[in-house]
């Protein structure tokens, strides 16, 4: 393993007790980088266990704003991980959230991906 080199004032030095980290393992690189922003995981995975989830359950269960919750929701959407239905209830819009087929395979290699790094981690 490279040695790794402590900074100081007049230029660096080699610090023999500082661990160089190494290329991350390959895994990360093939991350969904989709699934992978915070609220995009957190939609996917509140409708990975549940049947679905209105609009307003999704906000509240996430604690976002609808701006946000629209912003992800949509490119989850988009790239057919997520379908959305809208509906009246009277004159009451509901929007209405499942978890695509898609998206369930999605999130199962995204999880399979964050169990190698993890595992390559704690192996080292």
């Amino acid at each position: 393993m490279a040695k790794a080199l402590r900074r100081h004032h007049g230029g660096e030095t080699e610090d023999p007790g500082m661990a160089v980290p190494e290329p991350a393992p390959q895994a990360a690189l093939d991350l969904d980088r989709l699934i992978h922003e915070r609220m995009r995981l957190a939609i996917v995975s509140a409708l990975a266990v549940n049947e679905s989830l209105t609009f307003n359950e999704l906000k509240r269960l996430l604690e976002t704003t609808d701006g946000n919750l629209s912003v992800h929701a949509r490119k989850l959407e988009e790239a057919g991980y997520v379908q959305c239905t809208k509906t009246f209830e009277g004159r009451v819009p509901r929007t209405e959230f499942r978890l695509t087929d898609e998206g369930r395979s999605a999130l199962g290699r995204y999880l399979d991906h964050m169990e190698v790094i993890i595992q390559a981690v704690r192996d080292r």
